[in-house]
């Protein structure tokens, strides 16, 4: 089976990456070259106690974390701005990650203050572009205006993870090394939430943590790994409801499963979106089979390659989990899924819109997409 929208939304995805802005941190203002390009070279140079390569993934981890909500470019100036106050008051959370509590009441006058010069820039664009009312903008993680909750949960949890592995005196102290014990980074992926010891728990998310996983691999390259395990298909897609909402207007996900499953599976919620629209939890496609994928031949042997050798999460597959299929359409081809998690994350965030008016006109995919073209309610009757 070939899906030639999906290669050509990772096109532009390679075009458009999306990832944390690393040289916005002042912090790592040195690991970079005049051309802002990361020094690859020297990732395993001291910072303090601590290498480049470490400190950049504690960063990514807890970005990770964070990495949610309605507005992602404010979320991510949010944590950018915010590490670099503490900083300059010497509060090394990433170096120190005991300075974040230390100094507990700094931390969250940091982030209350932040938030709010964000929100007086972002609120009246974000508004605009949701259909929504710029007072309801809020950047703090499941709808809280509780910053202690927000500040020793959301990020405190992702803070310990270093902090404990140090005390413990395992992996040299290094989270970098406790990730790649891991057989891929699909497993990865998932131990950073499940670990009995250091998984994170509720704070992080099946999603987050596949944003991470494309992250360590694909934008910033920080694995040591060289194997096809720790490559472009040694993870699975970041199911956010971006990703959802492109793939289910797009008509893909048709290809893959029929609505009537969609609503036996709670993917589709019928009517209880906003305003009495079909809602699309996407997040419910985990660990769904395709009929129609898994009795195409030709498809499933790619899929137990991809599952055996490269995700490394079953030995002998017999069915096909949906969140897996973008793995096994993009094998062939010159792209991987962060791009194509990147060209979702694109296009969901500047034209395909969660309300009923999205800029489809000017979408750089409006000619293959069936909602677009075929199908009105594919864009006007669901929500995510």
């Amino acid at each position: 089976m070939e899906n030639k929208l999906i290669l050509r939304i990772a096109g532009i995805g390679r075009k458009n990456p999306s990832k944390p802005v690393l040289k916005n941190i002042n912090v790592f203002e040195h690991y970079f070259d005049i051309q802002n390009k990361l020094k690859y070279d020297e990732l395993s140079k001291l910072d303090g106690s601590l290498t480049r390569r470490e400190l950049i993934v504690r960063f990514l981890l807890l970005n990770a974390v964070l990495d949610q909500g309605p507005d992602l470019e404010g979320v991510r100036k949010l944590l950018i701005n915010v590490v670099n106050e503490l900083y300059k008051k010497e509060i090394r959370i990433l170096h120190r990650p005991l300075d974040f509590f230390k100094e507990l009441g700094i931390s969250i006058d940091s982030i209350l203050r932040t938030h709010k010069s964000i929100k007086e820039i972002r609120s009246e664009i974000w508004a605009k572009e949701n259909n929504s009312n710029a007072e309801r903008y809020n950047l703090f993680m499941d709808n809280t205006k509780q910053v202690l909750n927000y500040a020793v949960f959301r990020w405190g949890v992702p803070l310990c993870v270093p902090l404990l592995i140090e005390k413990d005196k395992k992996y040299n102290g290094n989270i970098h090394e406790y990730l790649e014990s891991f057989v891929s980074a699909e497993i990865m992926s998932r131990e950073i939430k499940d670990n009995e010891r250091y998984g994170l728990g509720k704070a992080i998310g099946d999603k987050a943590g596949h944003l991470f996983a494309k992250w360590f691999v694909h934008s910033f390259k920080m694995t040591t790994k060289t194997d096809k395990n720790w490559g472009a298909f040694s993870y699975e897609l970041p199911f956010d409801s971006n990703a959802g909402r492109v793939l289910f207007r797009t008509g893909i996900i048709s290809d893959w499963v029929s609505i009537k499953e969609l609503i036996k599976y709670n993917v589709v919620q019928k009517g209880e979106g906003k305003g009495g629209k079909h809602y699309i939890r996407v997040t419910n496609l985990r660990g769904k089979k395709s009929e129609i994928l898994g009795n195409d031949e030709k498809f499933f042997e790619k899929y137990k390659e991809v599952v055996t050798e490269q995700l490394k999460t079953q030995s002998r597959p017999r069915t096909v989990q949906l969140q897996q299929v973008p793995n096994v359409l993009l094998l062939d081809s010159n792209y991987g899924i962060g791009d194509l998690d990147d060209g979702l994350i694109y296009i969901g965030t500047n034209f395909c819109f969660n309300h009923e008016n999205p800029k489809c006109s000017e979408c750089p995919i409006k000619n293959d997409c069936v909602g677009f073209t075929k199908n009105k309610e594919l864009i006007t009757e669901y929500r995510t």
